[in-house]
């Protein structure tokens, strides 16, 4: 049986080599305006992408589109880049996420990009989250604070490099 074959739209084939293109000379702003398109699968990989090429400068934008699009896959996506990025600057956009978010798989992934970032600052929302009405949302506010409590354990100690990156890679 052959696979069920995706037809992919002309002008979103065009943007996603345009994408590539943009994506090898590390030009941030363009995936930044690709964050407002009106193709949801355009602005997923755009999260993706300038999570890892903008960084640190790009949490607020990031952070938009967690709290702002009207896609819960996109929203998903904007969580995972957030927990990936690893910086304390978004826990609270990730904690609010976990609170409002009116979709389980968004307040899911939320919940496990805490526990990547591995701080103990949202340890009370986690808690909290272990009342959500959703199983999954509460399996993943198990794993996250279990993986907070092994980065606060590992970090009292000595830590090479690649223990921190084990804590920040197993945290989801």
């Amino acid at each position: 049986m052959e696979p069920l074959a995706v037809k992919i739209p002309e002008e979103r084939l065009k943007i996603f080599f345009e994408m590539e293109e943009k994506y090898r000379e590390k030009d941030a702003e363009y995936f930044r305006t690709l964050l407002k398109s009106g193709d949801f699968v355009i602005r997923a990989r755009a999260t993706c992408i300038l999570a890892e090429i903008g960084g640190r400068d790009y949490i607020h934008d990031l952070a938009e589109v967690l709290l702002h699009d009207d896609n819960p896959i996109v929203r998903h996506e904007a969580a995972y880049s957030l927990g990936q990025l690893g910086y304390r600057e978004a826990i609270p956009y990730l904690v609010e996420s976990v609170k409002k978010d009116p979709h389980p798989i968004v307040r899911h992934e939320s919940a496990i990009a805490l526990g990547v970032i591995g701080r103990t600052d949202p340890v009370p929302d986690l808690i909290e989250a272990l009342k959500d009405e959703s199983p999954e949302v509460v399996d993943s506010a198990i794993i996250a604070l279990s993986n907070i409590e092994f980065c606060k354990r590992l970090f009292t100690q000595t830590v090479d490099e690649m223990a921190a990156e084990f804590a920040r890679k197993t945290g989801g």
